[in-house]
């Protein structure tokens, strides 16, 4: 299950908010790019002997292309302080049961700074939350946010669909001033905060972050296996559910492209579709573009006509959204399609985001829908 490699660091190159991208020769000669997360391992230096799991390289994933390091065995790093008001008072266990398994404090335990106000948090008040399936469309929904808000303290609500680390994401490290911050939730870890499960994520994105308005979504590394449910987006519905739950207002961002390849993505991804259509049994407000090419947008109307019986099919504009797009802090990227190979995807995102900003400006007494 697990392909070993031992090897030398041999040079660091780039690194971002906790995490070394290393070169590293393998004790067979050939070289490879590694990556490290200080927080589990240590940091490493040149001439480090590493050990390496290389099944992501071997793959050819395309968001994990990486040799993962496990371990520094000659220089292990020292055990965190036992005592204080730190992260590492903490009893969550995350990733359990992994060799790697990291203890971490919940926003909500005991030892939290945050423990008073979320021992008996219970209600989102209204509170905006857009739902996503790809970590893709983070940036672009927070770009839309923006363009009419630039003023609004946004949470992300980070899942364990795709990367457990937090610190894998290049594009959390750039948001880093654009968010309020990041909660990991479930075996997720590495965030600002840390929760059990996505309801005691959401509580804590609102009353310890602040948050004015909540994104949720996997970190990068999609799972599908091209069937109708064997994909980890369909969290997404899930997600859906606990906001309404929670007394929030569910605002749905749908996966649109007319670039997409396979036949199961285009119009609206099939993702999006069985998410909202099939997992979420409480009603979002589904977030339609206008703008879109006619044989797309008559592509879309067709999709989502049987969603309209439970979920509120929105119109947005999304005039001035290309631009703020394009002055986004980090590279727009889906599947490897940039913002003009793949326009419908991001425009879609970003409206999600727009009618989310708009919904700030409604009273909280108004913003709850019901069926």
């Amino acid at each position: 299950m697990v392909r070993w490699r031992s090897g030398t660091v041999t040079a660091l190159r780039r690194h971002w908010h906790g995490a070394v991208e290393l070169e590293v020769r393998q004790s067979d000669g050939v070289e490879v790019r590694a990556l490290a997360y200080p927080a589990l391992v240590g940091t490493p230096q040149p001439g480090d002997r590493v050990l390496l799991n290389v099944n992501a390289l071997v793959m050819g994933l395309g968001t994990g292309g990486y040799a993962l390091v496990v371990a520094l065995p000659d220089r292990l790093p020292p055990d965190p302080p036992a005592s204080g008001r730190n992260r590492d008072d903490g009893h969550l266990v995350k990733a359990r049961y992994t060799p790697l398994q990291p203890i971490v404090l919940g926003a909500d335990e005991e030892a939290s700074p945050y423990r008073e106000v979320l021992a008996d948090a219970d209600d989102l008040a209204g509170l905006p939350v857009v739902t996503a399936d790809l970590h893709s469309a983070l940036p672009a929904i927070v770009a839309g946010i923006r363009a009419d808000a630039p003023d609004t303290r946004i949470g992300y609500v980070m899942t364990d669909g795709g990367a457990l680390p937090a610190w894998f994401s290049r594009t959390l490290d750039g948001l880093r001033g654009q968010l309020a911050g990041t909660v990991t939730v479930g075996q997720a870890f590495g965030g600002d905060l840390e929760a059990t499960n996505v309801h005691s994520g959401l509580l804590a994105a609102r009353h310890a972050l602040g948050a004015d308005l909540v994104i949720v979504a996997q970190g990068p590394g999609n799972l599908g296996t091209g069937t109708r449910w064997g994909y980890s987006g369909a969290a997404v519905g899930e997600a859906v559910n606990a906001v309404a739950a929670l007394g929030g207002l569910p605002v749905g961002s749908l996966r649109i492209s007319d670039a997409d390849p396979r036949d199961r993505h285009r119009g609206v991804s099939h993702h999006s579709l069985t998410a909202y259509g099939r997992v979420a049994l409480a009603a979002a407000d589904l977030v339609v573009p206008t703008g879109l090419a006619p044989e797309l947008a008559d592509e879309v109307d067709r999709a989502l006509a049987p969603l309209a019986g439970r979920h509120r099919l929105v119109r947005v504009d999304v005039a001035g959204l290309d631009a703020a797009l394009r002055a986004t802090p980090v590279p727009l990227s889906t599947m490897g399609r940039g913002l003009d190979a793949d326009h419908a995807y991001f425009l879609a995102a970003a409206a999600a985001g727009r009618h989310a900003a708009a919904l700030l400006r409604e009273p909280r007494s108004d913003r709850v829908r019901t069926g």
